[in-house]
């Protein structure tokens, strides 16, 4: 049977209005991030921080959290119910917003920002679960996802945009308030709309496990985090870098002789799960450095203000929302491993061609090759979370939407990882022409291993099982 691009399915009123729900929680989590970076120097100034390692605690506080509590509340959402935790943490989240908006000191502001980072861990595992129970199987729920993955990419675009009008305009502590406002509208709707939770698990929660892995992903990113800046050999960089290793190791251990696991190995080890949670780290890790990059090449190289970056990157915006709009009906027709394949080349080649980015400007380069990366990158996480997440019982979604989410907060490792090429070059050049072209080699030398390593993804894809690879629209609809 031959299938083509048709209507996108229908979600119905009342689908529609859930889904714009869960989307929101996940784009304010992803705005949160953003939004504030714009306002850091104001941030320093306005609290009195003593350096601009300190300062940079402020986004870097949220982050760490986040990344080390989503598996365990991935697990308790099966425990205590997924909406119970999604209204939790949203609630939670709105209040933390306000104290970090009338935060009267530094440490105040890099608390709730820890706040924020742990409720943004509660939203993050349960909302990619009610999106996968909520929506059955099939077109409608890669739309759902698809949607989802857009507005969370949209989110960094409109945070650094909007970051840079509220502290121009006002003062930075709107770009913590308007999340008060985001958040209680979202706490509204899902309050009206999502179902109350059914029967919950009855399995007792893993301690052991919930405090080796969430221990060690915090080491993890913490390590990789602070080791562009404090450099690799540094005591704390290799100390963090040994105890992640450690605990992750022991984690598994117990995993494996636990009878109620945290995270079942049975789902570790389903390829779908293992090689697309590999796909999702490459292409976060690579869009998420180049993003970076980008805003260096945007300010250090071209002179642009914060407010100028933010507007490079409307055209990324604009393409993560087209990926969005297609990846339901792409996937329905080519599978969702040929989505992969399509999302990692278009997001490679648009990444490698950043190599020619000049150090005049180029406009319409910039804004081409970033579009094209936002687009694969963008259609490269639908389908890893279409495949992640199917062919899974409900029992096993809140588990699998939090490794879902995973690749996003673990991806700092690529970040790290292209910050650390870039010095590198960037030094290496150094003795033998301008500061300004020295930086833009070592922009471009990144953004070129950014590009490579991301096609070299492509090759993962084999790895995945047949049935990732050839489901189309007419197989998945109900």
């Amino acid at each position: 049977m031959t299938v083509t691009l048709g209507a996108p399915p229908q979600l119905g009123t009342r689908g529609l209005l859930t889904l714009v729900t869960l989307c929101g929680a996940t784009f304010m989590t992803g705005l949160d991030y953003s939004i504030i970076v714009v306002a850091l120097p104001e941030i320093g100034r306005d609290l009195g921080f003593a350096s601009a390692g300190d300062l940079q605690w402020v986004a870097t506080a949220c982050v760490l959290p986040t990344a080390a509590l989503l598996p365990l509340c991935g697990r308790l959402s099966d425990l205590v119910g997924r909406r119970n935790l999604f209204v939790g943490g949203v609630a939670a989240f709105t209040v933390i917003s306000l104290v970090a908006g009338l935060a009267v000191s530094p440490a105040m502001l890099i608390v709730a920002r820890v706040g924020q980072g742990v409720a943004a861990a509660a939203i993050g595992a349960t909302a990619i679960a009610l999106m996968t129970t909520t929506f059955p199987e099939g077109p409608q729920r890669t739309r759902a996802l698809g949607i989802n993955g857009a507005l969370l990419s949209l989110g960094f675009v409109a945070g650094t945009i909007g970051g840079g009008i509220i502290t121009n305009g006002l003062n930075w502590r709107w770009t913590m308030l308007i999340l008060v406002f985001m958040g209680a509208l979202i706490l509204l709707g899902a309050l009206a709309l999502l179902p109350r939770d059914g029967e919950r698990g009855t399995a007792r929660l893993d301690v052991p496990g919930a405090v080796l892995v969430s221990t060690g992903l915090f080491a993890l990113v913490y390590a990789f985090t602070v080791g562009a800046e404090s450099g690799w050999t540094d005591l704390s960089t290799l100390a963090a870098l040994v105890a992640a290793v450690a605990l992750l190791g022991s984690f598994l251990r117990v995993e494996a002789r636990h009878s109620d696991p945290l995270v079942p190995l049975r789902l570790l080890n389903r390829p779908t799960v293992k090689w697309s949670s590999l796909i999702g780290l490459i292409t976060f890790g690579m869009c998420g450095g180049t993003t970076l990059l980008l805003s260096l090449y945007m300010q250090d190289v071209l002179g642009y203000s914060p407010l100028a970056s933010g507007f490079g990157f409307l055209g990324e915006g604009i393409a993560a929302l087209l990926a969005g709009a297609v990846a339901s009906r792409l996937i329905g027709v080519r599978g969702a491993t040929q989505a992969m394949i399509i999302g990692l080349v278009v997001q490679g080649v648009g990444t490698a061609a950043m190599v020619f980015l000049p150090a005049e400007g180029n406009l319409p380069l910039l804004l081409s090759t970033s579009s094209a990366m936002g687009f694969g990158h963008v259609l490269t996480v639908v389908a890893v979370i279409t495949t992640m997440t199917s062919g899974l019982p409900d029992t096993d979604q809140g588990v699998a939407g939090s490794l879902a989410q995973m690749p996003q907060f673990v991806s700092a490792i690529g970040v790290a990882g292209l910050a650390a090429i870039t010095a590198a070059t960037t030094r290496s050049l150094a003795p033998t022409t301008t500061p300004e072209l020295a930086a833009l080699g070592g922009l471009q030398t990144a953004m070129l291993t950014a590009g490579v390593i991301t096609l070299a993804g492509v090759a993962l894809t084999a790895l995945l099982p047949r049935q990732a690879k050839n489901r189309t629209l007419s197989e998945r609809s109900l």
